[in-house]
This record gives structure tokens, sequence and C-alpha cells, in this order.
């Protein structure tokens, strides 16, 4: 090879090589703003159960994901992860048995959205760091404190309604909370320890759980109480006393409900329309009108109605 040759072909793989670095420099501004917004929809939407290096959640740690799945299957999970366990993808079944059945809520994103937050969790580094650190110390919980807001004895600071007015726990009762939202005896280990369901709360990823608490955020004092209370091991399950007890409530309601309508009907038959049509009448005319009375006592209330017309 001729040095010209040679230097010609220096000069071509000079030219690639800069027009490759000119490419990455162009693009570095958008992979930042894709990451930046992906951040932000990742603290929306995905933050309550998951983190990026800092840790498993009620979801898996994401970091690294995009090495551990193909990208058409990560969009595929974040648009309808409801629809892949539906088909039974057998790593989306594997990853719903590995933490404790919770399926993954559909988010809802579009294609962009979707590809910003993979941008996100695929370079965290781009848009600075995301939640706090697994590892770091957690907010000391006083469960009976948790238990006071949980029941509405003491009100949230930010003027929230109490967690029973939706929600149902062992502990509280025989007769429980509400039904709006799902029983919270089994959430701590449901949902894999005490820092999970602190992120769920926090992050208020559901519609319902939305529209409540946006306007009202628990501090992170009450988050700890509440969490403290619904992980105690006497609120984990339900006593078998408590069945007993609402059972004997439901057999009380039946009796006096019975004992009301048998004192309400017990002059049915004796006062009531039923007697003048089956009683035979004293004289030959089928009309007490016309003369006459059905053997037997009657209400003087029915008599009247008739004397009146006579």
């Amino acid at each position: 090879m001729t040095s010209e040759n040679l230097l010609a072909s220096w000069r071509r793989v000079s030219l690639v090589a800069f027009a490759t670095l000119a490419g990455m420099w162009i693009a570095l501004p958008a992979v930042a703003n894709a990451a930046e917004e992906g951040k932000q929809i990742f603290q929306d939407k995905c933050a309550a159960c998951h983190t990026v290096g800092n840790g498993a959640l009620v979801g898996p740690d994401l970091k690294g994901v995009a090495e551990r799945r193909p990208r058409e299957w990560l969009e595929q999970w974040i648009a309808a992860p409801d629809a892949m366990i539906a088909k039974k993808d057998p790593y989306a079944i594997n990853l719903l048995h590995q933490f404790h059945d919770v399926q993954m809520p559909n988010p809802g994103l579009s294609a962009s959205e979707i590809a910003s937050v993979l941008a996100y969790v695929e370079n965290p580094g781009q848009a600075g760091t995301t939640a706090q650190a697994a590892s770091a110390p957690a907010v000391q919980g006083n469960p009976e404190a948790g238990k006071d807001l949980f029941t509405g004895v003491v009100r949230f600071a930010n003027g929230g309604p109490p967690c029973m007015a939706c929600h149902s726990v062992g502990g509280i009762g025989a007769l429980g909370g509400g039904q709006l939202g799902p029983d919270l005896t089994e959430v701590v280990k449901r949902y894999g320890g005490a820092a999970a369901v602190d992120a769920f709360v926090a992050g208020t990823p559901t519609p319902t759980m939305r529209a409540v608490w946006s306007q009202h955020p628990l501090t992170t004092q009450e988050r700890a109480d509440v969490v403290s209370f619904i992980g105690q091991a006497e609120v984990s399950q339900r006593p078998a006393e408590a069945i007993w007890q609402l059972t004997g409530v439901a057999v009380l309601g039946v009796v006096i409900l019975l004992v009301i309508a048998a004192l309400r009907w017990q002059n049915r038959l004796r006062f009531g329309v039923r007697r003048p049509m089956v009683a035979k009448p004293t004289t030959g005319h089928t009309d007490p009108r016309n003369g006459g009375w059905f053997t037997g006592t009657y209400h003087p209330g029915w008599k009247a109605r008739f004397e009146s017309k006579r």
C-alpha cells in the first residue's frame, strides 16, 4: 500500500470517528432530556414499588434491568403488565410469584413515555439520583399512634380521612373498617416488608389513593406509625374470636328483627282483612252493611268503616 493510499485510509477512519463522536455529542442532550422526563414519570408512576439501585420494594430493583431483559419485552411489560400475565409469559409469571403475587398495575403510559422511563432506568445518572436508599435509617414508628391514626381517634396533620374509612384490618374490633379498599390484615407480609408498604403509601400509585392523598399527604412519621401498627403480630391475622363476635352480632340482629315483626303482626288475623273474609256471618246476609256481623272479635276501626256507610 502506497503512502497516499495509507493516508487516504487514515483520513476516512478519522472522518468516520469524527462523525460518530459528533453524533454522540449531539445526541447527549436528547438522552439527558429523555432521562429527565423519565425520572419525573418514574417518581410519579413507579417509585412507590421500585428503585434504581436502592434495593427491592414491592417490586424488583430496576438497576440493570435492560441487561436482564430485551427492550421489546420491557416495553410490552410496562405498557400492559396485565396482558403479559394473562398470556402466561414465563418470566412475568415467575416475577409475580417472586414478589408475593402482588400484580403490577397498568401505569397507562404512552410509547414515548415508556421510552423516557427506560432512558432514565438505563442512565439514572443523566437525571440525578432517585429515591432514598433502602439502607438509610428508617423513621421509628409507634404502633399505638398508628392505630389512633388508622381508626380516626387522632386526625392526620394534613387533614386526610382515617384509613378505616376505606380499609379494614385485624386488631380494630369485630366490625372492622371500610370495604372500598382491600383488607390490610396481611399487607406487610404480602408486600415483603414494612419498607415496601411505606414506599407504596408514600407513592400513592392507585387512582383512588392519589385522588384522596395528593391534597392531604401523610407525614413521614405518620406513615411510619400506621405501617408499624398494621405490621404488628396481633393484627397480622384476624383472631377466631372476632369471627364469632361477627356471627353473634348477625344472629342478634336477626332475632331483633323477628321480635319486631312478631309484635307488629301479632293481630294481623284478629284485626286484619283476612278474618272477615273467612268467618261465617250471624245472619243470612253476606255483607255486614246489610245486617249482622261475623262471629268473633273485630277491631273497632274495622266496624267503624262499615257503620259510617250504613
